[in-house]
């Protein structure tokens, strides 16, 4: 703040000394003026306007020291008073950008929280005619018509869900429920809702579930489930996924090992970044790039640690690490 503080003054500190300077010189040149007195004068002078520096340093950089040190946010509590013009100035500016930033933050957030509303209305109205186009296929006679039907029935269903769900995520905490939950029953079901695509794929399921309760909320973990086994399945062809349980130090530790196309080793550390595809199949256009950045966000609510394992052309293997019992106080007290 010195340096600056010279800086802004350089023009006012160079124009005085250069003032004496002058004085010195017209002394020099003109006999009728003592030299001596001069120099004692410009000395003294000098000395006085130090220490009236060092004052004002004090005095006119505490406003912009506290300006400097303020933390970046739209409250303005924490101005400091001004106490020259030029500070009122500045501190009227502060005051007015901030209350349009407020206004246009305050119209941005409506405006977002209507469209979502929107969008969650549409969702909801678009699961009724989705539903009687199910109940029309489950009635079709030709079997391979129905297959592919209901694979891309399925398709949407997914994706309808997976957007209801992108909306809820930044409200996932007000939406939180934690319970016993049984890991067969949410397994099982989504396996269930996903069993046409399996059969036109050829997966089956190897479920072994030595734990089958945890402390979780059961519809965020039904989803997490659901975006696992639809990777799974998505990159998988006529092999079994394995699905297995266990305990490991006082935590539940659940397995979804596929035998699909695996995921290149460079790839493994952005898979959960928001809209990263693929570098290996990066012309893949089915692919959104949300699922597992969704399955993360929701996760990480539920404390609920994600580990991945892959080998390219081998398969994948995603370890979720459930919490222990005591660290849901932390949850339970949102």
């Amino acid at each position: 703040m010195i340096r600056k503080y010279f800086l802004e003054r350089f023009s006012w500190i160079t124009f005085y000394i250069l003032l004496h300077l002058f004085f010195i010189f017209v002394a020099f040149l003109d006999s009728a003026i003592p030299l001596k007195p001069i120099l004692y004068i410009v000395f003294l002078s000098l000395i006085m306007f130090s220490i009236f520096l060092i004052f004002r340093y004090k005095k006119e950089t505490y406003f912009y020291k506290s300006l400097e040190a303020r933390e970046d946010s739209l409250d303005i509590t924490n101005i400091p008073e001004p106490e020259s013009p030029f500070e009122k100035i500045i501190e009227n500016s502060i005051i007015n950008q901030t209350e349009i930033l407020k206004q246009s933050a305050a119209i941005g957030q409506m405006t977002l929280e209507q469209e979502k509303d929107e969008l969650l209305s549409w969702i909801h109205e678009v699961k009724t005619p989705l539903t009687a186009m199910h109940l029309m296929i489950d009635r079709l006679d030709d079997e391979l018509l129905k297959s592919h039907l209901t694979y891309e029935w399925l398709r949407i269903h997914l994706l309808l869900d997976q957007q209801l769900h992108q909306r809820r995520i930044p409200f996932i905490e007000n939406d939180l429920y934690i319970e016993n939950t049984d890991l067969e029953t949410i397994i099982f079901d989504e396996i269930k809702t996903l069993q046409s695509w399996c059969i036109q794929k050829g997966i089956g399921f190897d479920i072994q579930l030595d734990v089958t309760e945890v402390l979780s909320d059961a519809k965020w973990l039904a989803f997490i489930m659901r975006q696992l086994l639809t990777n799974s399945i998505k990159y998988s062809e006529n092999s079994d996924i394995t699905i297995f349980s266990h305990e490991q130090a006082e935590q539940t530790i659940l397995e979804v090992k596929d035998s699909g196309r695996g995921i290149d080793p460079k790839d493994i550390p952005r898979i959960f970044d928001k809209g990263f595809t693929s570098t290996t199949n990066h012309r893949d256009h089915a692919a959104t790039g949300m699922g597992l950045y969704l399955t993360k966000k929701a996760a990480e609510s539920l404390f609920i640690s994600i580990a991945v394992k892959s080998k390219l052309g081998t398969g994948t293997t995603i370890t979720l690490s459930f919490p222990k019992r005591n660290d849901f106080v932390n949850i339970t007290s949102m």
